[in-house]
């Protein structure tokens, strides 16, 4: 049960055994029972955490315990020691690296990630991250978000329904409806784009 375990918060997290244990090899110190590293005491914490949630969780869904959806490690880490959200990690590198850095980084999580549950890595992730932009007022930034989304999914009706919005932040009505006549175009069910349309156009 241990071993299996072990196994299983290792890969929920894409990490080693000695992420939490003391194995430094050959010629080096090894023991596992150790409680040197802080991982191991936090990964305890963790799952006393997932099991005590797991009990509590029947009460607030108002399910029976077996008809429960159950929370494990994975639910959060995807695949990644620290579970950072995609957005979280492109305003650190937006802060470190500069705009450009940032979208190099998006780049090399691509390459990386694709595939894996690690980053939401769908049309909506950058779009998630050229909605938080615009909220702080940096429209030029959203856009530059929202044209990198397009490289990647050029049918993203939603893609130009928010480009449309960073244009109206800049006061370019134009190119506002622009956008929103593509994501009309792009998809004719998208209402909202519609009515958007309609109002910048005073009909």
């Amino acid at each position: 049960q241990v071993l299996a375990t072990m196994q299983s918060i290792a890969a929920a997290l894409g990490v080693q055994c000695n992420y939490c244990h003391v194995m430094e090899g050959r010629g080096g110190r090894n023991d596992m029972a150790s409680d040197d590293k802080p991982t191991k005491k936090t990964a305890r914490q963790m799952m006393v955490f997932a099991r005590e949630l797991n009990e509590k969780l029947p009460a607030v869904v108002g399910k029976a315990g077996n008809e429960t959806t159950r929370v494990g490690c994975v639910t959060c880490h995807r695949g990644l020691a620290i579970p950072k959200q995609l957005t979280q990690v492109l305003n650190e590198a937006v802060n470190a690296k500069g705009l450009d850095g940032a979208v190099a980084q998006y780049r090399e999580l691509r390459t990386k990630y694709t595939g894996t549950m690690a980053y939401d890595l769908s049309e909506n992730g950058l779009i998630a991250m050229a909605q938080a932009t615009l909220s702080a007022d940096r429209a030029d930034n959203a856009l530059t978000w929202l044209n990198l989304n397009l490289e990647f999914y050029p049918k993203s009706s939603r893609t130009y329904q928010i480009m449309a919005q960073a244009h109206q932040k800049k006061n370019d009505k134009d190119a506002a409806i622009k956008d929103l006549e593509k994501a009309v175009e792009l998809d004719p069910n998208n209402n909202q784009a519609k009515t958007q349309l309609q109002q910048l156009k005073g009909q």
